[in-house]
């Protein structure tokens, strides 16, 4: 068996925040290795392809490096270009495509509590861990009969794929109401289903009167206080204030939001908030978890709460950790134990 590879710091997560965490440890001079399940910056990688962000450029930007876009607003494709610009051109060490499969103390020792952490390829050990995992990999199911069909996607794309195709878009937030316009500009019959009595109040504000007057207009069909009932073959029941509904239908795109994988957080030992948030347990100065040098950064400190933290206002949760682990390892320095397997 091939022994453990060790590191300072492991951060779990390669989207923007486990990024800004990477540069703020080299600047440190802390080894470190971001673990990473999919591509870079995967979260933004599975946004829509034409999506354009609320927030503008310099609010997106990490470890300094400057967001150069061209407009006020950058779009997927530039936030892609940028997060990949500054991995590359800083060298930063991460592993893609190697999910972390579990994680295991070796002892008890407070402040000196070294991990093992195993993953799809192998295991490494570390004194902190960084949880900065974000919440796009876990979509809010329907669960309706039919929802396992080809024909049923939680992540939209592109909407060309969709020309000339019957399309229920499901939900009524930003990311439902840009497939359902951009399906829709491109030759789709779309029918929005939408659990609400309006439009989402989050949408940005230059969409929403795109939305309200393509609906307005009968362009898009819109069934308010609505869900589905049941997803067939070529056919989707809808149940409406007035009554069951049933029309033929291509594709089902459930724009219905996602979740954090809270469970991994709960297997490991944080605690969790009683409340429906589920709010991680971690302190506020150096976000450190209630498990001893585990640390979360990013969207993952809100728990079910995922409109509070945005990349904009997570930025600093690097420079906290790294800032706690850096004295926390001068203080450390040549007393820790060695690590036994």
């Amino acid at each position: 068996m091939i022994p453990p590879t060790h590191f300072t710091t492991i951060i779990i997560g390669g989207g923007p925040i486990g990024l800004a965490c990477a540069l703020q440890a080299q600047k440190s001079g802390i080894d470190y290795l971001i673990l990473e399940k999919g591509c870079l910056v995967n979260s933004l990688y599975n946004y829509p392809v034409n999506m354009t962000f609320f927030s503008t450029s310099e609010r997106l930007e990490i470890g300094g490096v400057p967001f150069v876009s061209n407009n006020p607003k950058p779009t997927r494709p530039e936030a892609l270009e940028y997060y990949r610009r500054v991995a590359l051109s800083n060298h930063v060490n991460i592993h893609l495509f190697e999910k972390v499969t579990g994680i295991q103390s070796l002892n008890d020792e407070p402040n000196t509590r070294p991990y093992l952490i195993s993953t799809s390829r192998q295991q490494y050990t570390s004194a902190h861990i960084i949880i900065a995992t974000g919440f796009y990999d876990i979509p809010y199911l329907l669960h309706v009969p039919g929802e396992t069909l080809p024909k049923v996607t939680h992540y939209y794309k592109d909407p060309h794929f969709y020309a000339s195709q019957k399309v229920i878009v499901v939900g009524a937030n930003n990311s439902a109401v840009d497939a359902a316009l951009e399906t829709w500009r491109k030759g789709a019959e779309v029918t929005m289903v939408i659990r609400e009595d309006q439009i989402g109040e989050r949408v940005k504000y230059w969409v929403r009167p795109d939305i309200e007057n393509r609906i307005k207009e009968r362009s898009i069909k819109a069934y308010f206080h609505s869900t589905i009932k049941e997803i067939r073959e070529k056919e989707v029941d809808i149940l409406t204030p007035e009554g069951n509904l049933t029309i033929t239908n291509d594709w089902v795109i459930a724009m219905t939001g996602y979740q954090p994988d809270l469970n991994f957080l709960r297997s490991i030992g944080v605690h969790l908030s009683d409340d429906e948030i589920m709010k991680p347990q971690y302190n506020e100065d150096s976000h450190e978890s209630n498990v001893p040098n585990i640390y979360l950064a990013g969207v993952i400190c809100g728990g079910m709460n995922t409109h509070r933290l945005f990349i904009e206002n997570s930025r600093e949760h690097a420079e906290k950790i790294i800032t706690t682990i850096s004295r926390r390892e001068k203080a450390n320095s040549r007393t820790t134990p060695a690590v036994k397997i």
